[in-house]
């Protein structure tokens, strides 16, 4: 009698809310049973971070808690948290539809629509020709970016869905300024989230811009630095010496050609801070050409009739070792007209070529293929 006395106190607590007082079990509202199927798309992940996307709302003392009164469950079983999901996992939740709808938020996934311009797309990662002028990640604004545009494609394309979203949202992984134009790559499904964070954090993942700076650099150099960020002006400041709050920098760069006036540039960006290149190189006495922030008033002003009104600084090419892939988008038509009337034009596409035609399975923007000719 007191075994089935125990049972039945169990399917109570699973089967309803309940609440302890003096009187005993007081009921309060009935509890449902929800499930969830893992689908490759969110496998490879803890349970509890998987948890944190299904209940967005929910504190993580929740969800511990209802692992604990086995009220959440994987596989049928009781679980910590900690266990890493694999495709075809079953997880079940009793809890009302009240508890389930207030955790889970209402919000909607953001999402706009505009044609992008894909470098590369493979069943995880996708690699995006950003224009210059278009944000990065979302703003606090509301301004639409980059994020919520690979969504509104994703969705359209059907390699996503609503239900989807609700634990997996796509990600960029690089993030470059609003005004700064080229690739940045986003993850499509967890799998590829994952590797990009993996190349970009490990720095196996070579990343070479190209841009057009005032003066005449005639060699290749290796500079170091420290780089530190004023929040309130939202500038940095680079210096060769440590100081307080600051963090080291590296940037190689090498001249492609040079009128006297006006270099055109390649760079390697070895670590990625905030505005690294546009105030590295503003700091050799080589600013970049448009830079309203770091660059040179005068010296912009010439260009301005030219429609020049930002950085011309554009991530062209992308290296990754690890699967020896090369990836290059080719310069946006700004940034071609100058080099054509600096006569650099030649030079540009000397290089340009050189670095499509590195290996055989290199792939390049299609849509600005021709934006120099």
């Amino acid at each position: 009698e007191m075994s089935a006395s125990l049972v039945g106190s169990e399917m109570c607590i699973r089967d309803r809310q309940c609440v302890i007082s003096e009187f005993g079990i007081i009921i309060q509202e009935q509890l449902n049973m929800k499930e969830f199927i893992i689908e490759e798309n969110e496998a490879g992940q803890r349970f509890d971070k998987y948890l944190a996307k299904l209940l967005r709302e929910a504190p993580k003392s929740f969800f511990y808690k209802m692992l604990r009164k086995k009220n959440i469950t994987l596989n049928g079983k009781k679980a910590t948290g900690n266990e890493k999901l694999l495709k075809g996992d079953t997880i079940k939740l009793f809890l009302s539809d009240e508890t389930f709808d207030k955790f889970a938020g209402s919000s909607q996934a953001a999402r706009a629509y505009c044609e992008l311009d894909i470098v590369y797309e493979d069943p995880d990662i996708i690699i995006i020709n950003k224009p210059a002028g278009m944000l990065s990640q979302p703003a606090d604004d509301g301004e639409p970016s980059l994020v919520e545009y690979l969504t509104g494609y994703l969705l359209k394309k059907g390699d996503l869905t609503e239900e989807q979203l609700k634990t997996f949202r796509p990600s960029v992984c690089n993030r470059l300024d609003r005004n700064t134009s080229g690739m940045v790559c986003a993850g499509k499904s967890l799998a590829g989230l994952q590797f990009l964070s993996r190349i970009f954090h490990d720095r196996t993942l070579h990343k070479y811009y190209i841009c057009l700076t005032k003066g005449k650099i005639e060699k290749p150099d290796h500079i170091r630095g420290y780089l530190h960020k004023d929040k309130k002006t939202n500038k940095v400041i680079v210096s060769r010496q440590e100081f307080k709050d600051s963090l080291p920098i590296e940037t190689k760069y090498r001249p492609l050609g040079s009128n006297g006036k006006i270099t055109l540039l390649e760079v390697e960006l070895i670590t990625g801070r905030t505005h690294q290149i546009r105030a590295h190189l503003a700091g050799t006495g080589h600013p970049l050409l448009g830079d309203t922030k770091y660059g040179d008033s005068e010296f912009n002003k010439q260009y301005i009739r030219h429609g020049v009104r930002h950085q011309l600084l554009h991530a062209y090419r992308l290296v990754i070792p690890e699967t020896d892939q090369t990836f290059v988008a080719p310069a946006p038509e700004l940034f071609c007209k100058i080099i054509k009337e600096e006569n650099l034009e030649e030079a540009y596409h000397e290089n340009l070529e050189r670095n499509m035609g590195l290996r055989k399975n290199d792939h390049h923007s299609s849509s600005d293929r021709n934006a120099c000719e």
